[in-house]
């Protein structure tokens, strides 16, 4: 249960999969593809078929939940093991009736909370994105919009039911729960809820620049010659790999080297995040490290001497960008779940970050890893499975 665009449904898939991985039977019985299936999506993308006031369609609405969990409970008694009945079920109402029709069976909730602006606008522009939005065109986000805001009329957060739990959805963290009852397999499902999982991550470092030629650090320079050569072998390379998205920083290096990459595959976006930008380097920016020796040399002490922990002047340490790159890298899961494979083009520290939050190096090697630019890291990372090799793609 949850609001639109918080992650249910891909949070459902991803239960199904773990149970039915470890042999238990479980299926998926959402809400919206019943709709979908017997109304007109011409009706059901209106905002108004939401609306509260709408009785007809509420009572459309009821009656494809009760099916909904008709269907569940036939599965249940035949070889079913666990139903997952993926929908809004935002008010207390709705979950008395799964209680009501669902009475011989153990019943645990889960709600998905994520209250993330920047989130919250990329799942709905993925939403829309769907045939049944298609002929909304430029309204689609805006009649989106207003059905989350009829949902939140009704919604009512999980309290008084027997069995829950409260997760954030992108930080995999539980935020409340209630055990009244033994609920098979719950405590695999709660260790499952909070574990980051990525099946496929390809973490690369943006290609050659006019400053990785001069030695510079910071600011924001093109791709050089090579550069563009190195983008286009990385694009031929993954060409045989189906990559959704493609996560980058907001420098044109990353953003450049991305593009080269996403111009041989179908249907790949590109979503630039503020948390993967370059470490801060402050008055140092644009400025070799033979400068900062020579013009600065209290500042290439210091840092030479804790480079992990040190500020530069106007600028970030690694341990100061540490929170905005775990928060990048929840926000390029939370987005890419759906898909196997996960690419983040990134910068030599911010790489270093990302590599440290799988390798669990000391904090005094971190600014030590070895990020080169003419291969990539390939990372695999599952409760039962962990991959780290460094491959060449040229």
């Amino acid at each position: 249960m949850g609001l639109p665009a918080r992650g249910k449904s891909t949070l459902a898939i991803r239960l199904r999969d773990y149970f039915l991985k470890e042999g238990i039977p479980a299926r998926i019985f959402n809400n919206g593809n019943l709709r979908r299936r017997y109304l007109s999506q011409l009706e059901t993308s209106s905002s108004e078929f939401y609306s509260p006031e709408n009785v007809a369609a509420m009572e459309l609405r009821r009656k494809l939940a009760l099916m909904n969990m008709t269907r569940a409970k036939t599965y249940l008694r035949n070889n079913g093991t666990i139903a997952i009945l993926d929908a809004t079920n935002a008010g207390r109402e709705r979950r008395s009736l799964i209680e009501k029709t669902l009475n011989d069976h153990d019943l645990l909730f889960i709600e998905c909370v994520n209250d993330d602006d920047d989130i919250l606008k990329m799942s709905i522009r993925e939403k829309i994105r769907l045939p049944e939005f298609a002929h909304l065109k430029e309204k689609a986000e805006k009649e989106f919009l207003k059905r989350i805001g009829y949902y939140k009329l009704i919604y009512t957060p999980l309290k008084t039911e027997r069995n829950y739990i409260r997760i954030d959805t992108l930080q995999n963290m539980i935020i409340g729960e209630k055990h009244s009852d033994v609920i098979p397999y719950y405590e695999r499902l709660r260790d499952y809820l909070v574990t980051d999982e990525v099946k496929n991550l390809f973490l690369i470092r943006h290609t050659e620049t006019e400053y990785n030629v001069e030695n510079r650090i910071g600011g924001d320079p093109p791709l050089t010659h090579k550069g563009r050569r190195q983008a286009l072998a990385l694009g031929r390379f993954f060409k045989r790999n189906k990559i959704s998205y493609i996560f980058t920083s907001n420098k044109e290096r990353t953003i450049q080297t991305a593009k080269m990459i996403g111009s041989m595959q179908d249907d790949c976006r590109i979503i630039p995040l503020r948390e993967f930008d370059e470490i801060g380097a402050g008055i140092c920016e644009k400025m070799t490290y033979e400068e900062i020796e020579t013009k600065l040399p209290q500042v290439f002490k210091k840092r030479g001497a804790d480079k992990y922990n040190y500020v530069y002047p106007d600028g970030e340490s690694y341990a100061t960008m540490k929170p905005r790159i775990m928060e990048g890298i929840k926000k390029a899961f939370f987005l890419n779940r759906h898909a196997a494979n996960i690419m983040i083009v990134g910068h030599q520290a911010v790489n270093r970050m990302i590599l440290s939050h799988f390798l669990y190096r000391r904090e005094d090697d971190v600014p030590y890893i070895y990020i080169p630019q003419d291969r990539f890291y390939h990372i695999v990372s599952k409760q039962d499975k962990k991959i780290f090799e460094l491959k060449r793609y040229d």
